[in-house]
């Protein structure tokens, strides 16, 4: 169908390019992807030097939108992200002030290292993200079509920075975890980089903003059975029932996992959603929403040990596509 091979098409053509300069991680490029045509925002969690920087730019890069990157650090302000005015002589006796847009106005948006920001830096990014427009001198101003944000965080380092909120992790669609590179492209990574330059420099776009709206759109269509559904949700309540969580997935959970669900089967050539579908993104829509009790935090229980005994216990229901 035209649909399916439009979607899928246009996820080929970024995955082949993002996969020029990074290797070995085919699955987290698809969680991108979903991702930006669920018109979600994405947090990548890992270790310094797993290429959390080089996949974002390659994104980026790929697909062809306006792009900025935010190093936040403890001293960044809101007015570094959001952007000021300032005072421009017209003149010998007149003048005005003239908005300079910050980084924030821009289609795709890198967030490098977000929790070194401080609360009030971070708070500049909710609006953005969760309405597509910000407030500046009380004005609203809308972001333009498509807006992506992806910001990176370093989990295990924690002096100098600040916790995300959850409010804040709430509006990131899903939450990433890249990993170490199997040897075989960790070998391939040392030999690209017997150059002077890195490899990112030479990627082109192979996407434009103007096909990103209405694979968007598509997306949105793609069929999702009631017994699907009724997975989705069963997952969902289950981790509400859980004595190991203080706080379980809220209803923007479902609904960011109901979104996910389509544009990950529209990637993989599908016009309708499989439970296999719900499975898959259940631990990347859910991992930041949850909240441990102070019992499973004392007893070292991590959220992806819970969502993998919900999805264990949890029937996948029969479904057939004819």
């Amino acid at each position: 169908m035209e649909q399916e091979q439009s979607v899928a098409e246009f996820a080929a053509r970024i995955r082949s390019n993002i996969e020029g300069v990074f290797l070995g991680k085919t699955e987290v490029i698809d969680m991108l992807i979903t991702a930006f045509l669920a018109r979600g925002h994405v947090l990548l969690e890992d270790v310094p030097g797993t290429g959390k920087t080089i996949l974002a730019r390659a994104f980026a890069a790929s697909v062809g939108l306006s792009f900025a990157r935010i190093q936040c650090t403890p001293d960044l302000l809101p007015a570094d992200i959001l952007g000021v005015s300032v005072w421009q002589q017209q003149g010998e006796s007149g003048g005005q002030f003239v908005y300079r847009p910050g980084p924030i106005v821009n289609q795709f948006v890198l967030v490098d290292e977000i929790n070194r920001a401080t609360p009030r830096a971070q708070s500049a990014l909710l609006e953005a993200m969760a309405e597509g427009q910000i407030s500046v001198e009380g004005k609203r101003l809308a972001l333009p079509e498509p807006f992506f944000v992806l910001a990176t965080e370093n989990p295990v380092e924690f002096e100098g920075t600040f916790p995300l909120p959850e409010a804040q992790k709430d509006r990131f669609l899903l939450s990433l975890n890249i990993g170490y590179p199997s040897a075989e492209a960790e070998a391939l990574i040392l030999e690209n980089q017997r150059r002077i330059t890195h490899p990112i420099t030479d990627l082109k776009p192979v996407a434009s903003a103007d096909e990103i709206a209405p694979l968007q759109e598509k997306v949105t269509q793609i069929h999702v059975d009631p017994m699907v559904k009724n997975y989705l949700l069963a997952l969902v309540e289950a981790t509400r029932k859980e004595p190991n969580l203080r706080v379980g997935i809220s209803p923007r959970g479902s609904l960011a996992l109901y979104r996910a669900a389509q544009a990950y089967a529209a990637l993989h050539n599908r016009d309708y959603v499989v439970p296999e579908d719900i499975k898959a993104l259940a631990p990347p829509v859910f991992r930041q929403r949850m909240l441990l009790s102070s019992e499973a935090f004392v007893r070292g229980i991590v959220s992806d040990r819970i969502i993998e005994s919900i999805l264990d216990r949890t029937p996948i229901p029969e479904y057939r596509t004819s």
